[in-house]
């Protein structure tokens, strides 16, 4: 295919496959759970959601902690344990396809919209491959089992999440907390998958930052009158939908943590707005906060383009007052139906889209929309503060 306005061939981004390789995705081919996890999604989710989860409801009933026995926390009533292995671990799974599908579309429009000039193209050619060469970093993933064990699981998990009351997974002795056979498939098997799960997304998010750096860094060919007002990059406000089941599953990972202090602490949910709005700035930093790279870029733009835009606009405009102001019309030219006037308008509309032009690409819907994503797993909460029966009356007075 070639370019209609140059002759010149039109360059396509290579195919970055944002999820597509690494140790986890290897392991799942070795297992046969999945060839191609854009096709077969829904047996590594139920696999492995029910290898994280199975096992603990099996060995906390022979062990008689199930449902009840001498622990003050039974296995069935632990809500956070379901809601981390039941739905945030599989939706962090589920995650991989949007992103598998969303980002190489987003970020071949650099090219598709001739964003990047001729000159820069190999330089972008390589900070793409650079990226795709992270992005499957076996060592990165050995590196983040090793953070999950010798960090996560021996330290954190050990010392500061175990309970000192006596619950399914531990129980409390002079030497320390004694784990149960059900706590030890959740401290050696279940919480690192879903702790390596997580600090995968992490080190994704920081390879996709990366790669949105380095090419903020390339002097790229933006349009300061683009109808989108950021030049061009409008696009890029559309990455939020790529990572809004990452979101959710942050916010499920939060839920779960609530409802238990609710359930069991007394635990009102206002409590823990703070907690909330920082998962969810958390959440906007971490997804977002990456497309003000482009700002400086933007702004250089926007600047340039005013001042020329201006410039042609004045010239415009003082051949126009001479013709049709200053009698230099010919006698058998009509005003009406001139295509000055719509040339002008035309102009006009230019130079309003510029002087709006935005120095970030960053939308109000892409903020509410990941907003949204991640207080979703929340929302439900929201049952404990109202009764059912009052939400439902309130809903139908909206209604009707």
């Amino acid at each position: 295919m070639r370019d209609t306005s140059g002759g010149k061939p039109l360059h396509k981004a290579p195919d970055f496959s944002f999820v597509q390789g690494g140790l986890f995705i290897q392991l799942l081919r070795w297992t046969h759970l999945s060839d191609d996890i854009r096709t077969n999604v829904r047996r590594p989710v139920i696999v492995i959601a029910l290898l994280a989860w199975l096992p603990l409801l099996v060995f906390s009933a022979l062990e008689g902690q199930m449902l009840g026995g001498t622990v003050a926390v039974p296995f069935v009533y632990d809500v956070d344990v379901h809601i981390r292995l039941l739905l945030a671990l599989p939706l962090l799974i589920i995650a991989e396809v949007a992103t598998l599908n969303r980002l190489p579309l987003l970020l071949q429009q650099f090219t598709v919209r001739h964003l990047v000039p001729e000159k820069s193209m190999a330089r972008f050619e390589a900070v793409v491959a650079s990226a795709m060469r992270l992005r499957i970093s076996v060592f990165a993933e050995v590196l983040l089992i090793a953070v999950v064990y010798g960090v996560g699981i021996l330290v954190v998990w050990r010392h500061y999440w175990t309970l000192d009351t006596a619950t399914w997974y531990a129980t409390p002795s002079a030497e320390g907390s004694k784990l149960t056979l059900a706590g030890m498939w959740y401290g050696y098997v279940s919480m690192p998958i879903a702790q390596f799960l997580l600090l995968r997304w992490y080190w994704r998010m920081f390879v996709w930052a990366r790669l949105l750096w380095q090419v903020s860094r390339i002097e790229l060919s933006l349009v300061p009158a683009h109808p989108d007002r950021v030049g061009g990059l409008g696009f890029l406000a559309s990455a939020w939908s790529a990572f809004a089941m990452l979101a959710a599953a942050h916010g499920a990972l939060a839920a779960g943590q609530i409802t238990s202090r609710i359930l069991f602490a007394g635990a009102t949910l206002l409590q823990f707005k703070y907690e909330i709005a920082v998962v969810v700035v958390f959440m906007l930093c971490i997804v977002i906060g990456p497309l003000l790279f482009f700002a400086p870029q933007l702004a250089a733009a926007k600047l340039v383009g005013m001042r020329k835009y201006g410039a042609l606009a004045a010239r415009y405009v003082r051949e126009f007052d001479a013709k049709w102001l200053n009698d230099g019309a010919t006698a058998n030219e009509a005003l009406v139906g001139s295509a000055d006037i719509q040339s002008l308008a035309d102009l006009g509309n230019s130079y309003e889209m510029m002087r709006t032009m935005s120095f970030t690409p960053i939308s109000m819907r892409a903020t509410l929309g990941l907003a949204a994503a991640t207080l979703a797993p929340i929302a439900p909460l929201l049952l404990t503060m109202i009764p059912l029966n009052e939400l439902l009356g309130i809903l139908m007075k909206l209604v009707f």
